[in-house]
């Protein structure tokens, strides 16, 4: 008797089920974006899905490099916006990338900051190498885009060995501003729309002369899950509601 009743309750719950129907889930749509990326993309992946009903967006935010690593190794990811141009090169170089999707979106600035309470006068790179500065925050170059501009940077002003052994390394620009934030070194080389973060806690000292521009590129992913819905992320960062966003977070038109 118990046996026939549970297949009863059994048989109750199938007929339950397939007269619901199927239940609809969003389709989560992964964005690899570097970390000085994240604030103005969380505010854009809401946009982005309020123009594209049934996606969601989830973001991933680490240096550009490490995320390279990640998807270079299978890690699911649908988008790739990276804060150089080298690492995007290192992307498609390992046809990571799907076919004509790469594109810049946004520029930005290379700064040296201190701690907003800091009496020490900074006016070039030189006076990095001062006795009094003694730490110097900068990502790692070998894995940072902005490590990679700050060395850059250094090398062509000739200041690099000196200041390489002042080097405190981060492994993104977000943790560099951090440090200078914390007041745990004397300055920092970060990209102005970082600074402007925390512009209570640093200040920015001057612009960094780049070699080349600072611009952000983007690119769908080749075999992601969601190649349009990709796709239309990539094409949406030109937009000019989402460039809109991008200014108020202090990034330049690419």
């Amino acid at each position: 008797m118990l046996s026939r009743t549970r297949r009863m309750l059994a048989g109750c719950a199938v007929a339950l089920a397939a007269s619901a129907g199927p239940v609809a889930h969003a389709a989560d749509l992964t964005v690899s974006a570097a970390a000085s990326l994240s604030n103005a993309f969380r505010e854009l992946g809401p946009l982005f899905e309020a123009q594209n009903a049934g996606t969601r967006v989830v973001f991933n935010f680490a240096a550009s490099d490490a995320l390279l690593a990640q998807i270079a190794k299978g890690a699911p990811v649908d988008v790739f916006a990276a804060a150089d141009q080298e690492s995007m090169d290192r992307a498609e170089a390992q046809k990571l990338l799907a076919t004509g999707s790469r594109r810049n979106f946004a520029g930005n600035a290379l700064v040296l900051i201190a701690p907003a309470d800091s009496r020490m006068v900074l006016g070039s790179l030189a006076d990095l190498e001062r006795p009094e500065v003694k730490r110097v925050a900068l990502g790692a170059p070998a894995g940072v885009p902005a490590g990679r501009y700050a060395k850059a940077a250094l090398e062509a002003a000739r200041l690099w060995p000196a200041i390489e052994a002042k080097a405190v390394y981060a492994q993104n620009v977000r943790q560099a501003l951090d440090y200078v934030a914390r007041g745990e070194v004397e300055a920092g080389f970060v990209y102005a729309t970082d600074a402007a973060v925390q512009k209570d806690r640093v200040r920015i000292a001057f612009t960094v002369a780049t070699g080349t521009p600072i611009a952000y590129p983007v690119a769908a992913i080749a075999g992601s899950a969601q190649p349009d819905a990709a796709r239309r992320f990539v094409e949406f960062l030109p937009t000019p509601a989402a460039q809109a966003v991008l200014a108020r977070y202090g990034f330049a038109k690419p």
